[in-house]
């Protein structure tokens, strides 16, 4: 028997159609062993060692300590049994460096004593698995480096740096190599729109008319001036750029009305100018790399870097066809070469000539520009051209299909000609009482559809009616249906979207096809970033942090660094840098050439103060204004803080929003949110009800007349500002208040305001106290009864059931719960967004949520995050 062990079993179920009774195909699952992810998971006998935490023994040539992962362990000696059995081992994970790596800590931990060979192919299909099988190969000891590399490099970067923003900021926060530099560019790009300026421009569409046909021309001159458009404008100011020796004219609302009047008069002649047609070719886009894949799926399906990888997957993997068949649809997805094999080329020239005719095929092989094109040798592409969408589409699940289509018409339209346009420019003069102004019109018409013939959206024809140079509206050649003004506004830098930034990541040189989905997802999870409707915006948190570690540790936390790592792990794989070296200089630094990773941030430490964010300053008190974390939310803070300079930010104010006149708005209006009840007889203080973050609540001592700030208490669910009288909040102050004496247990009867409400309590015992219930009036009866009922338990209702889950077959089901609604398929729960109501959820919806809540990481426990601030002290 021949064990060919592979990743998944969806690949395995795939593989072994092809392969006969004498292979046993089997999955990994993965990886089966990492670098330690907690110290509980450190073995014994290295656990004193000072660089147990890291995981790598960085005085030794940097040496990783690799620990099998809990989840692998039986599947591992599932895979050794299989081994002793087999004649012939063959490692048939996928061919990047992620697959290359699997393969080599699989040959680490298996240690087969019978021959094993390396194979890898870009396809599952029966061709591509007999091909590889016929020419195998050893593991890449030079891409098992490189990958070795990425991951010391990276938990060295996190784990030295991510301790730094646990003491600076707050607990459970994470630095790392890609991720940091991915948040840094939606915080500069926020840092881009808060700066800019706006500006109004105004310019004048004409309706025109010839041969009964209407048209539209826009106005481009006037006396020779050329009419100012968006980007004359300069970001930074919101004025006209200094242009050097041409002059544009800025035509505001008053002007542009005035002129479009003028314009209008009966006795303004329109003449054509000028008539220009000219044959344009537009050419086709070359097949998917992963990066333009996650792009287009965005733009046309509002997929998620993440899903659509998910989908791409399945794809790659296998479907199921129909007639006993299962094939990999697309080839392997995780690439950036735009290539197509010979095969490729043939078949698709085969189904474009069958489909329209051979004048619609241009054979095409794109050349890869990208300097990062290293993990893959082909495009993704359908695994057969003469499969169309049609053909599968009763396979295949609605979200499967749309992302199959999409590959197979960009792959299919890569090697059709070129579409044929001609474009036809007219030029309109407008002259009265001496003034002359030029309007522009244009048309397109399509002369030969080429590849557009295979598009969805199709070039729409925009035809002008048959003009000629001299036509003129005195001889009634060119009419005048209208001129009208309109105004335009200068719009800010677009927040990047997920595919945006997977784009501007690659264009950067940064990451991998592989690392892409993941990082864009990380920062999100990590709440550095959050969505805004399509658009990412960063959160306070977020450019707290970056705002840190770009002042302090700029060499580790910029584009231009981690672009320089990838080059270098580029040569690594290829043979040409020497891996230990390359992680010495990063890590220790050389001298005073370079000064290193440990040295760096021993060094900055002590200059870190807590971080906090310019706002402005205050024209009225000259104090400055900034933005800080507080422990569950940001808050403004003018000058030094205290009574009615503090406000806190209302969800959806993001930073390019947050002007000083903004953030003063909020100071006077938080200042303003309450009232004096009158004084606490006891101490003399104010008794002051004020509206928080949270609601409204009250409070002993007023700042402001320099009084000691004493207990604050919120006000019961349901409980209003206008209902609370002095004697009230007094009560609510005295909380946690002794109503009396267990007759049985002997022990004080308490009343209190928690978390989740009002509640009794006796000897750690404790019972809500139910809504609706007059809190001032509870007595120590009514707090027995209460403790005397048994304790009930979270309580949660089944609202409905949405269906199986397209995947696992598990139940879906729409819960009440405790802490609101949600759904769970058994094994993974997901609350439901506050703008997603129960009545409305679908099983689609669920199991969205439920991928996302299995792919967010597990939160740490405070005491284990505690534990490993005290590491990273001592």
């Amino acid at each position: 028997m021949k064990l060919v062990i592979v990743e998944s079993p969806a690949k395995a179920k795939t593989i072994s159609r092809f392969l006969g009774p004498d292979y046993k195909i089997a999955a990994s699952f993965g990886h089966v062993r990492d670098l330690p992810a907690s110290a509980s998971e450190v073995p014994e006998k290295y656990r004193k060692e000072p660089w147990a935490r890291l995981g790598v023994d960085v005085e030794h040539d940097f040496r990783p300590l690799y620990v099998v992962q809990k989840d692998s362990r039986k599947q591992l000696t599932e895979l050794k049994k299989l081994c002793k059995e087999a004649e012939e081992v063959i490692l048939a994970t996928d061919e990047d460096r992620e697959g290359e790596s699997i393969s080599w800590h699989l040959l680490e931990e298996l240690k087969p004593k019978v021959p094993v060979h390396r194979i890898a192919f870009h396809e599952i299909t029966r061709e591509a698995v007999q091909e590889a099988l016929a020419n195998p190969r050893e593991i890449n000891d030079a891409l098992v480096r490189a990958q070795e590399t990425r991951r010391i490099l990276d938990r060295l970067f996190g784990y030295e740096l991510s301790p730094v923003l646990w003491r600076k900021v707050k607990s459970n926060l994470s630095a790392g190599r890609v991720q940091s530099v991915a948040v840094l560019l939606v915080v500069e790009r926020e840092e881009e729109r808060r700066a800019f300026k706006k500006a109004q421009y105004w310019d004048l569409e004409a309706t025109l008319a010839a041969a009964d046909r209407e048209f539209m021309a826009e106005l481009v001159t006037v006396d020779g001036l050329r009419v100012a458009q968006g980007k004359d404008f300069d970001p930074a100011t919101g004025q006209l750029k200094n242009s050097g020796t041409e002059k544009v004219l800025w035509l505001d609302e008053t002007a542009a009305r005035q002129l479009a009047e003028t314009l209008s008069d009966a006795a303004c002649r329109w003449t054509v100018l000028r008539v220009e047609e000219k044959e344009t070719r537009s050419r086709p886009n070359p097949p998917f790399t992963t990066s333009t894949l996650q792009q287009a799926a965005s733009s046309a399906f509002g997929m998620s870097p993440q899903r659509t990888m998910r989908i791409a997957q399945q794809l790659y993997e296998g479907i199921d066809i129909g007639g006993g068949d299962r094939e990999g649809l697309i080839t392997y997805m995780r690439t950036d070469s735009v290539t197509l094999s010979e095969r490729a080329l043939r078949d698709a020239s085969a189904v474009i000539r069958k489909m329209f005719s051979a004048e619609y095929h241009e054979r095409r092989q794109y050349e890869t520009r990208s300097k990062l094109a290293q993990e893959a040798h082909e495009a993704i592409r359908p695994t057969r051209f003469d499969r169309t969408p049609d053909r599968v589409a009763p396979y295949l699940e609605p979200d499967q299909l749309k992302l199959y289509q999409l590959i197979w018409t960009r792959a299919v339209a890569s090697q059709m000609a070129d579409a044929v346009l001609l474009k036809t420019t007219a030029d309109i003069e407008a002259r009265t009482n001496g003034q002359e102004c030029v309007f522009r019109a244009q048309g397109t018409v399509i002369r030969f559809a080429g590849y557009l013939r295979l598009m969805d959206n199709l070039q729409k024809e925009n035809l002008l009616p048959p003009l000629r140079r001299g036509m003129s509206s005195d001889n009634g050649e060119l009419g005048v249906r209208g001129v009208q003004p309109e105004g335009h506004e200068t719009q800010p830098p677009s927040r990047y979207t997920e595919a945006s930034l997977v784009r501007q990541l690659e264009d950067a040189g940064i990451g991998r096809p592989s690392t892409y989905a993941p990082t864009v997802q990380v920062i999100q999870d990590r709440g550095y970033v959050e969505r805004v409707g399509q658009a990412l915006a960063p959160t306070y948190l977020g450019i707290a942090v970056t705002m840190l570690l770009r002042r302090h540790f700029p060499e580790y936390v910029n584009v231009q660094f981690t672009a320089n790592m990838e080059d270098v792990l580029d040569e690594i794989a290829n043979g040409r840098r020497d891996w230990i070296s390359f992680l010495r200089l990063f890590y220790f630094g050389e001298d005073k050439k370079q000064l290193g990773l440990l040295p760096t941030i021993h060094s900055e430490l002590k200059k870190i103060d807590y971080p906090s964010i310019p706002v402005g300053v205050d024209p009225n008190t000259g104090e400055t204004i900034e933005v800080r974390l507080g422990r569950q939310t940001a808050y403004i803070r003018r000058g030094k803080g205290g009574e009615g300079n503090i406000a806190f930010l209302p969800p959806g104010l993001y930073y390019d929003e947050l002007t000083v006149e903004k953030a003063i708005e909020l100071l006077e209006s938080q200042r303003q949110r309450g009232k004096e009840l009158g004084k606490d007889p006891a101490t003399g203080r104010t008794v002051l009800a004020l509206e928080g973050r949270y609601g409204p609540y009250v409070q002993l001592g007023d700042s402001e007349k320099g009084e000691e700030v004493g207990n604050r208490i919120s006000l019961p669910r349901g409980m209003a500002l206008d209902d609370l009288t002095l004697d009230k909040a007094l009560w609510l102050l005295s909380l946690p208040r002794v109503l009396g004496t267990h007759p049985e247990k002997g022990g004080d009867v308490v009343i209190h305001i928690g978390r989740f409400g009002p509640y009794v309590a006796c000897n750690g015992e404790n019972r809500s106290i139910p809504s609706g219930r007059d809190l001032f009036s509870f007595t120590l009866e009514d707090a027995l009864a209460l403790l005397a009922q048994p304790k009930r338990s979270a309580a949660k209702r089944l609202v409905r059931n949405l269906g199986a889950h397209p995947e696992s077959g598990a139940q879906v089901d729409l819960y009440e719960g405790r802490y609101g609604p949600y759904v769970t398929d058994g094994t993974t729960n997901a609350s439901l967004p506050k703008d997603l109501s129960v009545d409305n959820v679908t099983l689609e919806q669920a199991v969205e949520l439920l991928r996302n809540a299995a792919a967010k990481p597990k939160k740490k426990s405070p005491r284990k995050a505690a534990a490993r601030k005290r590491r990273a002290a001592g």
